[in-house]
């Protein structure tokens, strides 16, 4: 790079030296060519650089692509040294492993048995390592910042999707810390101090409410000093996560070694049982009022005869009294006490009974089937010892519960701006964690079935053992290694869950997509997220008081499920859109393997519980459209946007392959306007009509014409479609605009109407305005400018609308209450004229308004079948509208049509005889606003927001520019000036025949209309086609003027040559 200082004499030439010694740094001698872009386009090496010094940033806390392009100083900060074990794989193991494991696997097993059992587990982890794959995919295709899940869902679907499954996943979060809690309670409150219960029942149907209350209590403290710890201290919960993960591993190995002790020395854990009924064993102070422990078992194998004295607790508890001839349950004296051993062991063969499901309803025994028993079908007391399904089982519901425990499988995916590489550490810690876990569920599955009675695993609580942890009882040595150690895992889990869900809350918040949730990204001087930990202790009270382990597992299992999904959504729309940024280093994947995870996504969702999956979507259904209307806009080069991309493309090839058929026309519609000097729109209210026609669908192009060259009128332009654009929102108009730079107006207005569009979305109708007051501009290009439009749309075969007095129509806000639209069905040019009206009745403004239609009738036609047919071809258009023929007799033309043509032409033909100077020409057009007071021309093709047509009544006054008197009086006042030649004949001039006949066509039809239509809110009439001679222009306007005279709001149509409505379904 430093060749050029060997010869500083050839460098001096062509750079100047001092500059390039000065700022040698930025301007390269080598790369003097492109110095003058360098702001813009900066140097490789520049680049290579700042993305050298790239570190993760906090996501919310800023975008880390507007932090790069605005080039701010990272502070130093620690390279980032966590590695695959440490970062990813011992973090996912400490979330996957959880409070299910411990407190409800026994019970799935024994309830679904060993093949469903086997089945729900392998389909909960197949969804996890799906989901793993497709989000390892998504992890490796670039840099991720801190932030996890979030940042992958939003950056690869978009801020709705996003912001929705984020919230959805924060959600989870939180209910996922409010189950570990319940969790960490029932543990306390069942198996470590049971005498803690501040609520108790003294019936046992009572004694489910009491508990309930006691977890919430508790459950509530418990909420409280674990929101205190984490607010405190963030730091304190890092360093006991090991702790906790040390505790469910000796937790699992404690089991693991329990059933391989079992096939030589099983534990003992009798059951006892009556008949095939399986006994509770009774509470500590039940046991001191009758006998001991030891003695409870012992009259399991003995059936109470008169030999026996004294009475046990299970006489009391199935006789009316303690006397030995109290009468006793039928069930009781019909069946035997007998003892099973609650672990048989692994050599038992015990799993041959339990491969098979044993659903129970709510209230059921828990009964071993293959004990005798007789009168089976006699009906248990819930004041009876036995041990009753305190729920109604089913494989659903049992997939709804498990689920939970296969979840946390983005814990390294939260920490990946912790890790070395995490481009590499997540896919390989991430996949190594669910395969462990997904080993230990399905051996658990097979070891508790082959170790553990059926009766016990179905025994939720242990009721039967003693009042054990069911999976305790299987541990070696003792059950207290489980009780002690699920107790302090599900309590970690819980911090951790605490933890990470206000953080999530509050990067959501920072990315400012979700208005009202900004309070929450702010925190402590520190960064913690003070609010959001407030919020989400809140939201964690409400799973607290749900208070059942049971109900809050599915609600996280549906939010769960959601995240999942649109993570394999992302990586499945990335995949097959082949987006040209979607280079992920991990190839391990297919868009077959995402489509399969986000199906099995969505029928877990279902299948675990169909009211919680309508509620969970429809909860991110409401938000997504929040974010959606009052949303944030970002643009993060998401997914959804490349599918919009590759719908629009295949449903406009689509749209390609023939002309639409007449059913389906529907207004395409482009909307000329014109701005001022001050960027600002002349007539908005054409806007306003346009979507009144509209009604909010189909097709709308706003386009507007800036007079000058593109190299200098770019930024104008870029003005100009701000202010459209401005103007649609404010109109509510959904569309397009388009600027169109051009040295003419009239050019650019016919490139505009030659390129709008693509393909089969091309406009086919054209919305201008009326050229006010274009007999008095003193530039005859605004009305010309208007004929050439009319001429371009007719030679495109394009529709024309030219609403007259545009400025007199209703906005928005001003509906019709009554009154009529008019239709002047004068030429048939493909139904236009019965279409619109039924058009603008979908719309608020003219919904009140009725139809009328009218034709004209020669005196050669038959008015009253032509009034019969019309209706007939109403009726069969479905459209409900007054019918009238209006008859139109041959008439001599009037003396004062044939004046008229005859001052048309006189004065067309004396501005073009006499090329008056501009002083004339502006004395002429003062002498028509004095006389008529009319507004000036201000626009090409469309009208001002005041013009009314309030002067053009008075017409003959108004066409009585040049009489004879007018002229000899500018004879006399000019007499020094230099006259054409021409106009001494002018006087004598006869008007034209054809001419003649068009005025009389103009005037009588105007009497016809006003008669009939003065009072109608909208007259619709068709639009005669200009004059192929491009001399009698000006003559095509006054006919125009002519035939609209007095009248308030007028439409002007021309179709384009196609039919656009059928009578045909």
């Amino acid at each position: 790079m430093d060749q050029g200082d060997g010869n500083s004499k050839i460098s001096s030439v062509y750079i100047n030296n001092t500059h390039g010694m000065d700022d040698d740094d930025f301007y390269d001698r080598n790369l003097a060519l492109f110095e003058e872009e360098m702001d813009t386009r900066p140097k490789v090496s520049s680049l290579l650089n700042r993305l050298a010094n790239y570190t993760n940033l906090t996501q919310g806390a800023k975008e880390h692509e507007e932090a790069e392009s605005i080039g701010e100083k990272k502070k130093a900060s620690k390279s980032p040294q966590m590695g695959t074990f440490m970062g990813v794989y011992l973090p996912c193991l400490q979330n996957i492993f959880g409070v299910i494991l411990f407190l409800r696997l026994t019970w799935v097993v024994g309830s679904a048995g060993v093949l469903q059992g086997l089945c729900i587990v392998f389909i909960c982890c197949c969804c996890t390592m799906l989901t793993a794959i497709s989000m390892s995919a998504i992890a490796t295709n670039g840099v991720v910042p801190a932030g996890g899940a979030y940042f992958m869902i939003s950056r690869s679907l978009g801020p709705e999707f996003g912001g929705a499954v984020g919230l959805c996943f924060y959600l989870g979060t939180t209910f996922a810390g409010a189950m570990y809690i319940l969790g960490a309670i029932e543990i306390l409150l069942m198996y470590i101090a049971p005498k803690a219960a501040i609520f108790e029942s003294k019936h046992p149907e009572g004694e489910g409410a009491a508990m309930l209350n006691n977890m919430r209590v508790y459950g509530s403290i418990c909420l409280l000093l674990m929101s205190l710890l984490v607010f405190v201290g963030v730091k304190y919960v890092n360093k006991l996560a090991s702790i906790f993960l040390a505790c469910v591993i000796v937790s699992i190995v404690s089991i693991y070694v329990g059933a391989l002790v079992s096939a030589f020395r099983p534990p003992r854990f009798p059951v006892c049982m009556l008949g095939n009924r399986t006994i509770m064993y009774p509470s500590h102070s039940s046991l001191l009022r009758y006998t001991r422990s030891r003695f409870f078992f012992f009259f399991c194998f003995i059936r109470l005869a008169c030999a026996v004295e004294k009475t046990t607790y299970l006489w009391k508890r199935f006789c009316q009294g303690t006397e030995l001839n109290a009468s006793c349950d039928e069930y009781f004296n019909s069946n035997n006490f007998s003892k099973i051993e609650a672990i048989p062991g692994l050599a038992s063969g015990i799993i041959s009974e339990n491969l098979w499901s044993a659903y129970l309803s709510k209230g059921d025994v828990v009964e071993k089937g293959s004990l005798h028993s007789s009168l089976v079908s006699h009906p248990a007391s819930t004041h009876q010892p036995y041990v009753f399904a305190d729920i109604t089982t089913s494989f659903t519901l049992l997939v709804g519960i498990f689920f939970p425990s296969v979840t946390g499988i983005m814990a390294g995916s939260n920490r990946s701006g912790d890790l070395k590489d995490a481009q590499r550490s997540i896919p390989i810690g991430t996949i190594l964690a669910i395969l462990t876990t997904s080993i230990v569920y399905l051996s658990s599955v097979v070891l508790f079935g082959a170790c553990i009675d059926g009766v016990v695993l179905r025994d939720k609580f242990g009721d039967s053992v003693k009042g054990n942890l069911v999976v305790g009882t299987l541990a070696w040595p003792t059950p207290w290694v489980i009780v002690i150690g699920s107790f302090f895992s599900t309590c970690g889990a819980g911090l951790q869950s605490l933890t990470g869900a206000p953080r999530l809350l509050q990067a959501i918040a920072k990315d400012n997509i979700i208005p009202f949730l900004r309070v929450f990204g702010h925190g402590k001087a520190n960064g913690e997220p003070t609010w959001a930990m407030l919020l989400t202790a809140l939201i964690a009270e409400l799973g607290i008081l749900i208070a059942s382990l049971d109900l809050v597992a599915p609600i996280l299992t549906m939010f769960f499920l959601m995240c999942y999904l649109f993570v394999n959504l992302a990586c499945a729309l990335q995949t097959l859109l082949r987006s040209p940024n979607w280079r992920p280093r991990f190839s391990y994947y297919h868009w077959t393997l995402s489509f399969l995870g986000m199906t099995i996504c969505l029928a877990l969702m279902f299948i675990s519980s169909w009211y919680y999956a309508i509620v969970a979507m429809v909860i991110a259904s409401m938000i997504y459209k929040y974010i959606e209307y009052h949303g944030a806009e970002k643009e993060w080069g998401d997914g959804i946007r490349g599918l919009s991309l590759s719908a629009a493309r295949y449903a406009l090839l689509r749209l390609e392959e023939g002309p639409p058929h007449t059913k389906n026309w529907r207004p395409q519609v482009l909307v000329l306007l014109k701005l001022d000097e001050d960027a600002h729109v002349k007539s908005p209210r054409l806007l306003t009509f346009a979507s009144q026609l509209k009604a909010g669908k189909g097709l709308t192009i706003v386009g507007t014409v800036v007079s000058g060259n593109f190299l200098q009128s770019y930024g104008e332009a870029l003005a100009a479609e701000q202010t459209l654009k401005h103007l649609m929102d404010k109109e509510r108009v959904k569309g397009f605009y388009q600027c169109i730079v051009a040295q003419k107006p009239r050019e650019g207005i016919s490139h505009m109407i030659q390129s709008s569009g693509l393909g089969g979305m091309k406009p086919n109708t054209v919305v201008m305005g009326w050229p006010h007051a274009w007999r008095q501009s003193e530039d005859p290009q605004a009305w010309k400018t208007f004929i050439n439009t009319v001429r371009v749309t007719t030679a495109a075969h394009l529709a024309l609308l030219v609403p007259k007095n545009i400025s007199l129509f209703p906005s928005n806000s001003e509906p019709c209450t009554e009154g009529y639209i008019d239709v002047w069905w004068i030429v048939h040019d493909g139904g236009m004229l019965m279409l619109l009206p039924f058009l603008l009745r979908q719309h608020k403004v003219w919904r009140k308004c009725g139809m009328r239609i009218f034709t004209v009738a020669q005196m050669e036609d038959n008015s009253i079948q032509m009034k019969k047919d019309l209706a007939t071809f109403l009726y069969h258009l479905r459209i409900e509208a007054e019918v009238e023929v209006v008859e139109m007799h041959d008439s001599d033309i009037s003396a004062y049509t044939y004046e008229r043509t005859l001052m048309m032409e006189q004065r067309s033909q004396m501005l073009r005889q006499m090329r008056l100077s501009k002083s004339d020409r502006e004395r002429e057009a003062q002498l028509v606003k004095d006389r008529n007071s009319m507004l000036r021309l201000t626009s090409i093709g469309s009208d001002d927001d005041d013009d009314t047509d309030g002067g053009e009544r008075d017409r003959p006054a108004i066409q009585m520019t040049w009489t004879k008197e007018k002229t000899s009086q500018y004879r006399a006042t000019h007499s020094g000036c230099s006259t054409p030649e021409g106009f001494r004949d002018m006087l004598s001039i006869r008007p034209d025949h054809s001419n003649v006949r068009r005025m009389h066509t103009a005037v009588k039809l105007n009497e016809v209309i006003v008669n009939k239509s003065h009072d109608a809110r909208l007259v619709l009439l068709n639009m005669p086609g200009p004059p192929k001679n491009t001399d009698g222009d000006e003559n095509y306007m006054e006919f125009l003027e002519v035939l609209t005279e007095g009248l308030e709001r007028v439409l002007l149509v021309r179709g384009g040559g196609s039919e656009v409505i059928t009578i045909y379904s």
